[in-house]
């Protein structure tokens, strides 16, 4: 029964993450076949190797979504919007005649951080590489997010290491910079319209994280809460349900 709970557990993740139900089938099937009953310190191996594998799969389709035209600016849910402390001045810039300038900025941002996120492979690579058994365990059995926190708490640094230097070239190369200062140079001539300046590279690189991390948690709920999202050929053919 025990065995049974487990290969559920790890047939969900494979199926929110990989999005490729053949692979995963074939994976299964040979996890089952290596995962002979009374043998806990080879199932516990299994079990890693095959989260593994399903993470493998799931962060590369995240990265791909994310990392390609409109992945961060035609998704409501993590586009890249105007920093907080730049709201009123580009609002009253937008009022005055300036809206194709703010809107031009705020692509520009959004571009940026979908040059620099297929950095975060490698990375994430990396870091299922380092994934223990008690790492495997701690997931399958955590809340709703738990893959996510993984990789948040393991990689969290060194995307903002490899992110940055791509995001502040790109900012250049896209024009954000130059949209950015103009912007500053325009709102000068308003009476009275206060000013305060911005790290666009640290701005940009945090958001585009924080879009990355959301995709992958967003996905991650929905298969471990949603029972619909689990009745599926790949499930019953599996389990014989």
């Amino acid at each position: 029964m025990k065995r049974i709970v487990c290969a559920f557990s790890i047939a969900l993740v494979i199926f929110f993450l990989c999005g490729m139900p053949v692979q995963a089938a074939s994976f299964l099937d040979n996890l089952w076949q290596q995962s002979p009953a009374g043998s806990s310190k080879q199932s516990d191996m299994n079990i890693a190797r095959g989260l593994k594998e399903a993470l493998s799969v799931g962060t590369e389709n995240a990265v791909k979504n994310v990392g390609r035209s409109d992945g961060y600016f035609g998704n409501q849910l993590i586009r890249i919007l105007m920093p907080e402390k730049m709201r009123k001045v580009t609002d009253t810039l937008s009022m005055l005649g300036y809206k194709k300038e703010v809107d031009e900025f705020v692509l520009s941002m959004n571009r940026a951080a979908e040059k620099a996120a297929p950095q975060a492979g490698a990375i994430f690579a990396d870091s299922i590489r380092q994934m223990t058994i008690e790492d495997a365990r701690k997931i399958l059995s955590g809340n709703d997010t738990a893959a996510t926190e993984y990789f948040r708490s393991k990689s969290s640094g060194k995307l903002t290491d490899a992110f940055k230097p791509i995001i502040s070239k790109s900012l250049d190369d896209v024009g954000s910079t130059r949209a950015y200062k103009n912007l500053l140079q325009k709102a000068d001539s308003v009476p009275l319209l206060k000013k305060e300046s911005v790290d666009l590279d640290t701005y940009v690189t945090s958001k585009a994280l924080d879009g990355l991390f959301t995709i992958v948690g967003q996905e991650e709920k929905r298969i471990r809460t949603d029972p619909a999202a689990r009745v599926t050929d790949l499930l019953r053919s599996t389990f014989g349900r």
